[in-house]
């Protein structure tokens, strides 16, 4: 987050990291810098924030997971793909949403690199994939390098005229400062009117603007939302 950190390297191992999560629809979603912004698990070098992208769902469908039928196919695609690419790159430590519990604290990371913002109804925001943000893994390195800054100072949120993340939703399941109302959605998930959320994503997180920049196709949403609903 800060690009004129005194101690930083002056390679462009930014660049290349992001340049090798192309081929797999993958995409750096923030960095730190733990010693200027405190963070939890790490004191120092540079953490590295990874998400999907909009050509994330073609590369995992073309990929064995995205084809074998087996159980948690996304989850063992960035496993498989984020493991490789720490070790090439020389990364410390890979973190993964989906190992836990003990969960690694994503939100927290989130926030902390400048790039996510806690949204009205509570659900984090990103400033480019909006509320469809989906966080794949993170790579921690020893390395201090050269970041670049967040493309916001403040929260999009605090200009968003309409908010449209509260009142998009049917069933006003998320509201004002929260909390989630967890059990309306999911009964509104079971009925024929839910049936567009579970085929193409939740509506409240496509209506904020920002979720445009995600480019994500119904296909995978929907994969989401069956194992969100799922029993």
């Amino acid at each position: 987050m800060v690009a004129n950190d005194p101690h930083a390297l002056t390679d462009d191992r930014y660049g290349q990291l992001d340049a090798a999560l192309v081929p797999y629809g993958l995409m750096i979603y923030g960095g730190i810098h733990p010693r200027r912004v405190p963070v939890p698990e790490y004191d120092s070098g540079t953490l590295i924030l990874i998400g999907t992208a909009p050509a994330f769902w073609d590369r995992f469908r073309a990929a064995p997971e995205g084809r074998d039928q087996a159980p948690d196919p996304v989850d063992r695609y960035s496993l498989r793909v984020l493991s490789s690419i720490a070790r090439k790159h020389q990364a410390q430590a890979v973190k993964f949403p989906f190992d836990g519990p003990p969960y690694a604290p994503f939100i927290a990371w989130a926030l902390a690199s400048g790039r996510a913002f806690t949204s009205p109804s509570q659900m984090l925001v990103h400033d480019e994939v909006g509320m469809l943000i989906s966080y794949r893994g993170a790579l921690h390195f020893d390395e201090t390098f050269t970041i670049p800054p967040p493309k916001y100072q403040h929260s999009p949120c605090k200009t968003c005229a309409t908010r449209p993340c509260l009142s998009a939703c049917p069933v006003h399941a998320l509201v004002d400062e929260g909390p989630y109302k967890l059990a309306a959605c999911h009964d509104h998930l079971d009925t024929a009117q839910g049936a567009e959320c579970m085929a193409s994503g939740c509506i409240a997180r496509r209506a904020c603007p920002l979720s445009d920049g995600a480019g994500r196709p119904p296909a995978q949403t929907a994969h989401h939302m069956r194992y969100f609903h799922r029993p």
